[in-house]
């Protein structure tokens, strides 16, 4: 669009209400408005935003959209609102790794939780939508700042010392003093006044402009800064090498990829050490205590001894990985192993899991043994041969037994907390073999005529360990995005940008004052200012009726 041109010769951009130089009304259709206005919107010096000027093609309604305040404002709510059903439940990856999501909120919520479920909001931080809205919101900041920043900047750098006499009458601090002697020297008594207190003073024609703490009027946008970065930070928590928060369940002696990691490093667990506390070596003031809760039921420290290998070459599938050994460390709470920007936190344990069963297979009236099997409770063998004609097969394993609501066994998790088999028992005389069931202290025989039975021997326990995998990279941005929001705070907080303006008017001194907040401190400046000088102090207009 054209350019409107001001009768002092500045050319303004379409849509500038006034002069970026004198402060005249510049736009026709507005001027008897402006005229009729006793005070001046001075909100962005009149100076004209692309949202109230262009407004016809599909990219100009986009734009205005964004820079609406009232729209920001809406998608922080929907933000909020999101952000706090996602609290209402759990999420997924703070429910435990040995269930599955659905099962647990439906168990443990009830249809409240399954409605949770169902929804997706058991991943709401991470959804689709949840990231729109993130993305929506920095869409609003990065366009409603530019909107307005970019005629700010270009009124003030652009705004000339000699304003137009109504510019001067319609601010809201004004003085006129018809007939001043001495003029010039009184000028130069303000002049150095107003220096003294910091303003920069420029003066054309025997006019003067004098301006102090301009940044402040940035302070606001460097907030909408630190917003944007903080949010692109948040972002990034989903670009994967970005942020790793995972959990790794580790048994004695063996060695798993660590989660996160792109297969590039390996766990083992060498050995899970758990201290208590003994009554027999603590100081007396313990005494009473351990005896109330019992000694030995207090835990000391949990640790877990690790070794730390890292894979050589590239991943094939189907063989063993070459592992190179980087570090044994000790994990203990609040001092975890750290490598290459992981970190391993020992978080939790579990004590004597079930590892592996021992059965016999043995004749049920004379006890007569034909062999022995051991089953691996994490990766159960499917068959064994005991010889001579012997052999025994796991028809079924359930690793966490129970009855379903059918009345028929099922299982709650791959977790072998309560082993449950059918085994098929096969033997020379009975080739198509016998059917047993077997759980923890029970064994039931769908066949009371079966001749052979499974006889429980031992098991093997291990203990486990709990560690939280954490990488995080975005850290510096959520850093910096914080330390400039906080910057953009003080900067329009506690400074306040203040304009003053003294016009010679024949034989007499127009004086006008703004500020974008504090009046009563730029009031009080100015009267300190003219103390013993020849020209009026101002009035606050606004109190005018």
């Amino acid at each position: 669009m054209n350019e409107v041109k001001c009768k002092c010769g500045h050319s303004n951009p379409h849509g500038t209400i006034l002069c970026e130089s004198c402060g005249r009304p510049v736009q026709e259709k507005d001027s008897n408005q402006a005229v009729s206005e006793k005070l001046l919107d001075m909100k962005y010096d009149g100076s004209a935003r692309r949202s109230q000027t262009y407004k016809k093609t599909p990219v100009d309604k986009i734009w205005n959209f964004f820079s609406s305040v009232k729209v920001g404002i809406w998608i922080i709510v929907l933000i909020l609102i999101a952000s706090a059903i996602g609290t209402i439940l759990p999420q997924v990856m703070y429910i435990p790794p040995n269930v599955t999501p659905e099962e647990f909120y439906r168990e443990e919520y009830g249809v409240i939780g399954q409605l949770y479920y169902q929804m997706g909001f058991h991943e709401l931080f991470s959804s689709w939508w949840y990231m729109v809205l993130i993305g929506a919101l920095a869409a609003s900041l990065v366009i409603a700042s530019l909107d307005r920043f970019v005629p700010l900047y270009r009124a003030l750098k652009k705004q000339g010392v000699t304003r137009h006499e109504s510019f001067m009458r319609r601010q809201r601090l004004f003085s006129e003093t018809s007939s001043v002697s001495k003029a010039e020297e009184q000028l130069e008594i303000i002049k150095d006044r107003l220096k003294r207190k910091r303003y920069h003073v420029r003066v054309e024609n025997g006019n003067l402009l004098a301006e102090k703490n301009r940044f402040s009027r940035w302070g606001p946008y460097v907030n909408h800064i630190g917003l944007i970065i903080f949010l692109f930070g948040a972002m990034l928590r989903f670009v994967p090498g970005m942020y790793v928060d995972d959990v790794i369940w580790i048994r004695e002696g063996e060695t798993n990829v660590i989660p996160g990691t792109e297969g590039k490093y390996f766990l083992q667990s060498d050995k899970f050490v758990m201290e208590t506390y003994k009554k027999d070596s603590e100081d007396e003031v313990f005494q009473d205590a351990l005896t109330r809760v019992g000694d030995g039921s207090v835990v000391k420290n949990y640790q877990t001894n690790v070794t730390l290998y890292e894979r050589q070459g590239k991943a094939v599938i189907g063989e063993e990985p070459e592992l190179k050994k980087i570090k044994d460390e000790q994990i203990k709470v609040n001092q975890p192993l750290k490598h290459d920007s992981y970190a391993l936190y020992q978080v939790d344990y579990k004590l004597n899991e079930l590892n592996k069963m021992t059965f016999s297979l043995v004749d049920k009236e004379t006890e007569e043994n034909f062999g022995q099997l051991t089953i691996d409770l994490l990766d159960p063998q499917k068959e064994f041969d005991l010889g001579n004609g012997y052999k025994v097969e796991v028809a079924s394993y359930l690793p966490d037994f129970y009855f379903n609501s059918e009345g028929e066994p099922a299982t709650k998790t791959r977790i072998p907390d309560n082993p449950a088999f059918v085994f098929k028992m096969i033997s020379p005389d009975k080739p198509k073999g016998e059917t047993s069931f077997v759980a923890i202290q029970q064994t039931i025989e769908p066949n009371e005529d079966n001749q052979l039975k499974m006889k429980f021997e031992g098991v093997e326990t291990k203990n486990l360990s709990a560690l939280t995998v954490r990488k995080d990279n975005t850290l510096w941005f959520l850093g910096l995005g914080g330390a400039i929001f906080m910057i953009g705070v003080t900067q329009g907080m506690y400074w306040n940008h203040r304009r003053i303006w003294l016009r010679r008017s024949g034989e007499g001194i127009l004086l006008a004052g703004h500020t974008n907040k504090n009046w009563y401190g730029i009031k009080n400046e100015i009267d300190s200012v003219l103390e013993g000088t020849l020209i009026e102090k101002p009035k606050d207009q606004s109190d005018e009726k």
